[in-house]
């Protein structure tokens, strides 16, 4: 045993005016109920499920029955949590199959997480699934198949460096196209002419071309519903000593709105500042 006074001072909480248990030395617990709740809402709705038949989406965290707490015993924090959870999923049609194009029907469903609890492994965790169907599709698209697809309008704005004339030629010419989308591209920029790019993944048709003002374009991604293109407009402004080009795209899947953005964010605009950045550029 330690002589008085030559004890670890993490031990002495009584000689202490505050009586603070020095970095949890001591065993503490809280309450983790309410902050968990809230953590599973942010962390299970919005997670999407996509495959060839379709997008799932869970939309709402419609029950939880449970408690956590976290605990701390010499520096170490200790978690204990056991819940019942009990979720919704819909469904977005992206693609149009037999039955659907029969009888229009939307699904939708509950998610069931027994017992999920610091003491199982995740492959013992229980689920179970429930599907209902929805006779009713609220609509602003049709498809070449006679289902309507629910649709958004998307608008974007960016800045670059580029003239007017620059930018509008890194949409138009070939090389161009290839570069800043790292891909083969395939294109025939005048009115009804067609395009490919992205190895493919994107098609579409130019609709018109205002030499280094506008361009309209059909615009599609190959795993869209079959016939169903969006309409995309791009504006050429020019500014003091940059350009700004303004996106308004109609049409787009419900389902793949952020997606779409994406995209252009990320796939387009994005690389183009790096081609500039590399590339001299030729008007």
């Amino acid at each position: 045993m330690a002589k008085w006074g030559q004890g670890d001072p993490r031990w002495i909480v009584e000689e202490r005016e505050d009586g603070t248990n020095v970095n949890n030395w001591h065993w503490t617990e809280q309450d983790a109920t309410s902050l968990s709740k809230g953590k599973l809402r942010d962390l299970l709705v919005g997670i999407v499920v996509e495959n060839e038949t379709g997008h799932r989406v869970i939309s709402e965290l419609k029950q939880v029955e449970g408690e956590a707490s976290c605990s701390s015993r010499k520096g170490k924090l200790i978690f204990f949590y056991e819940w019942n959870i009990r979720l919704s999923w819909k469904e977005c049609i992206l693609f149009i199959s037999s039955v659907i194009k029969e009888s229009g029907a939307k699904h939708k469903g509950l998610i069931e997480i027994l017992s999920l609890s610091e003491e199982n492994e995740v492959d013992d965790t229980e689920l179970s699934f429930g599907t209902s169907t929805l006779l009713e599709i609220q609509a602003s698209s049709p498809t070449g198949l006679g289902v309507r697809i629910p649709t958004v309008t998307l608008h974007m704005t960016e800045v670059f460096d580029p003239t007017v004339e620059q930018l509008y030629s890194i949409f138009t010419v070939k090389d161009l196209v290839q570069k800043f989308s790292k891909s083969l591209a395939i294109l025939v920029a005048e009115k009804e002419g067609t395009f490919q790019m992205f190895d493919g993944k994107i098609t579409g048709e130019y609709v018109e071309l205002l030499t280094n003002k506008k361009i309209v374009m059909k615009w599609r991604y190959r795993n869209w519903p079959e016939e169903h293109h969006a309409t995309v407009a791009l504006n050429f402004v020019p500014t003091p000593g940059q350009t700004e080009l303004q996106l308004d795209c109609k049409g787009v899947t419900v389902c793949k709105e952020e997606g779409m953005k994406s995209c252009w964010q990320k796939q387009h605009f994005e690389e183009i500042k790096c081609l500039v950045k590399l590339t001299t550029l030729n008007g």
